[in-house]
């Protein structure tokens, strides 16, 4: 349900998305929000609410207030992010190798945006 609501959004052109993992009880995202990350984030949570509230007949709480953003500023800032996000399931022992966990972007089976072009190389 999570995946289908992070990429209907994606498909509605509300943010492009680099990066991701769906882990149980967090998630992390590398996307490029269309308005403000607070908006794309809106978007992603309430999305998600509401179709759990209409699916799962569910009125629990299911995120928690907020979230914590970082903005990648250069090519060095988005592997070392990136790097974090692919190997999440494996510090977690949901897997031994990135691409064999099914809810990532490292296993190769989405469709993903190009990584943004506006990053700063980095110096030699």
């Amino acid at each position: 349900m999570f995946l289908a609501t992070l990429f209907d959004y994606r498909t509605q052109d509300r943010f492009l998305l680099h990066e991701f993992v769906i882990m149980p009880e967090h998630i992390h995202l590398i996307l490029t929000p269309q308005s403000t990350v607070e908006r794309s984030m809106q978007f992603i949570k309430g999305g998600f609410s509401r179709r759990a509230t209409i699916e799962l007949a569910s009125q629990m709480e299911i995120w928690q207030k907020g979230f914590n953003d970082h903005r990648i500023r250069d090519w060095e800032d988005y592997t070392k992010y990136r790097r974090y996000i692919v190997m999440n399931p494996v510090k977690a022992r949901l897997c031994s190798a990135p691409e064999e966990y099914p809810y990532s972007s490292a296993c190769g089976r989405f469709e993903l945006d190009e990584v943004p072009q506006r990053l700063k190389p980095v110096p030699y």
